[in-house]
């Protein structure tokens, strides 16, 4: 009997750490397939008619991947940006939209390079309340004018919403553990819910990153 209930544990537990293994990898290729699908059927009527009724698979895929490629190039110039600035503008003032568009938009923006190299350090501060730490990136120095003199502080974003929403706060350098994490890690402590979280963080107390 106890043979039979060690096996049936032995069984269990290797099959959930299976699944838990492959279930990632096969919710990946489902997405990438349902995308390069989606694309194809939405560009696959012009083609259609282009190329005289003939069906050539994958090139709905290859066109999205040019466009995306297009508005890349687009972005990256000044006069670009200012157009995309433009289109922002124009796209917040529809009713329903506006609603959605700015959370989406910062959710694929936490993502993106440029805000990544923004995060100059992963910290902890004491967030939202005296003796509670939270992770937070830091985003920029400031010498604070104050009437007892002059103040050393970071600016430090914290996530309150997994990574595209959070408080912006502001904290003397002093006042802040700087993890010796790289920004990368401090990204997969935040997007894992703390779970990435190292066993004995490589803390420092020295204020240079």
């Amino acid at each position: 009997m106890t043979d039979r209930s060690g096996a049936r544990n032995w069984l269990k537990v290797r099959f959930l750490a299976g699944i838990f293994v492959t279930l990632p990898v096969f919710v990946t290729a489902w997405i990438l397939w349902v995308f390069w699908s989606k694309i194809d059927d939405f560009f696959a009527p012009m083609y259609f008619r282009m190329l005289g009724g003939r069906v050539v698979p994958g090139l709905g895929f290859l066109t999205a991947v040019a466009i995306i490629l297009a508005m890349g190039t687009v972005a990256r110039n000044v006069v670009g940006r200012k157009v995309l600035a433009w289109g922002d503008a124009v796209l917040l003032r529809v009713p329903i939209f506006r609603m959605l568009y700015p959370s989406i938009k910062m959710l694929i923006d936490a993502f993106s390079p440029e805000r990544r190299g923004s995060f100059k350090a992963v910290v902890l501060v004491q967030h939202p309340r005296e003796g509670a730490w939270a992770f937070g990136f830091v985003t920029a120095e400031v010498s604070l004018e104050a009437p007892n003199g002059k103040g050393e502080m970071v600016t430090v974003f914290v996530p309150t919403n997994n990574l595209y929403l959070g408080d912006v706060v502001m904290v003397p350098r002093l006042d802040v553990i700087f993890t010796g994490l790289s920004v990368e890690e401090g990204l997969r402590v935040i997007l894992s819910a703390g779970t990435a979280t190292p066993d004995r963080l490589p803390k420092t107390w020295s204020q240079r990153w």
